[in-house]
């Protein structure tokens, strides 16, 4: 369920001032973030966030069609390698 019009996105505070640091210096840094649950601002395109996934951070370089969802759909914490019965019954085909 989305967040109410009246309370806007919820942005984490640290990130918000990383990102304009980011944007002063005119670097292209990546961000590390461990905030997956901040919502994409429209002052982040074009910046390159890293993402923590539980293992590693993804880079996610952010794009104005990202706007309004959440970092942490853009970083799987799952790796889905497909049904076994699938690959078993591929084998036996063969």
């Amino acid at each position: 369920m989305p967040r109410s019009i009246w309370k806007g996105p919820f942005v984490d505070g640290y990130l918000l001032k990383k990102a304009e640091n980011v944007r002063a210096s005119r670097r292209n840094d990546i961000i590390k973030t461990w905030s997956r649950r901040s919502t994409v601002l429209p002052q982040f395109v074009g910046l390159t966030f890293g993402v923590y996934n539980g293992h590693k951070f993804i880079p996610v370089l952010v794009t104005e069609d990202m706007i309004g969802h959440k970092l942490g759909e853009f970083s799987p914490t799952r790796i889905y390698y497909g049904h076994s019965a699938d690959k078993r019954a591929k084998r036996e085909a063969d």
